[in-house]
């Protein structure tokens, strides 16, 4: 009895495509994308989506890829383009917090109050912005928004058939519309502390020329803080779900239907 294994290599081919292209989204979107998560477990990740969807993309891929070089290289670049496009898009949406963050620390007087950003490589950031950040991830757990992350991964294969040119054209208009409402979303979420800020510093310019004598300075940051604390406390909830929303329409863009 012979065992015919000539298969092998265009389903290794197939694979290799489907992991570059999901791979990569994986890498960059938010959620399962972040920095805090280990390496060795979004490669798990990647790798086991790619099993799971394998039956599903395997089969939009042309026959015979080991027996033409080229064609596999021009293949591998574009699902690379494509998931490096859907991925940073998605990604961008949630650094809105962390604008939105550093705009509130700004106004609350905390904007040298540094602590480690969990889903900027450990970077340095705004306290503001990091627990901002960290609310956004847990919500998207918890909310089932992650499940978005999933339909997109499987509906790429729809809306970008493998095969296809990128479209790079809609990709450029879709990265620059995302960047542009990232910075919306920022001022609208930091748009109370903004209002509070102005209409307190003006106060205290008021003060300063009525009571020159007093030390405003030694006054005016505790408060400050104490206010930017409370107006966190009070709009926390709106200002999350605001911004969950904007994520869910960012994922929604790339999914069939």
């Amino acid at each position: 009895m012979t065992i015919e294994l000539d298969f092998l290599p265009d389903v290794a081919a197939a694979f290799m495509l489907m992991f570059a292209r999901l791979g990569t989204m994986i890498m960059l979107l938010p959620a399962l994308g972040e920095s805090s998560i280990p390496t060795r477990f979004r490669l798990t990740i990647a790798l086991a989506m790619t099993l799971v969807l394998y039956p599903v993309g395997s089969q939009l891929y042309p026959a015979d890829l080991v027996s033409n070089p080229a064609q596999l290289g021009v293949l591998l670049i574009s699902e690379i383009v494509i998931g490096v496009a859907i991925g940073l898009c998605a990604k961008l949406v949630t650094s809105a917090v962390q604008i939105a963050g550093v705009i509130m620390a700004n106004q609350s007087g905390l904007a040298f109050a540094l602590g480690t950003d969990i889903s900027n490589e450990g970077q340095q950031g705004a306290l503001y912005g990091n627990f901002l950040a960290l609310v956004g991830i847990t919500l998207i757990f918890t909310t089932d928004t992650h499940y978005l992350v999933i339909a997109a991964l499987h509906d790429s294969f729809t809306l970008f058939p493998p095969g296809s040119m990128p479209p790079v054209g809609d990709f450029s208009e879709n990265f620059a519309e995302t960047v542009a409402m990232v910075f919306s979303i920022a001022v609208r979420m930091s748009a109370p502390f903004l209002v509070v800020g102005l209409v307190f510093y003006f106060g205290l310019g008021l003060l300063n020329k009525l009571m020159p004598q007093m030390q405003i300075f030694f006054i005016a940051m505790p408060v400050n803080i104490a206010i930017g604390f409370f107006l966190l406390m009070v709009l926390i909830s709106t200002l999350m779900m605001f911004y969950l929303e904007h994520v869910q329409q960012a994922l929604g863009k790339f999914i069939a239907g």
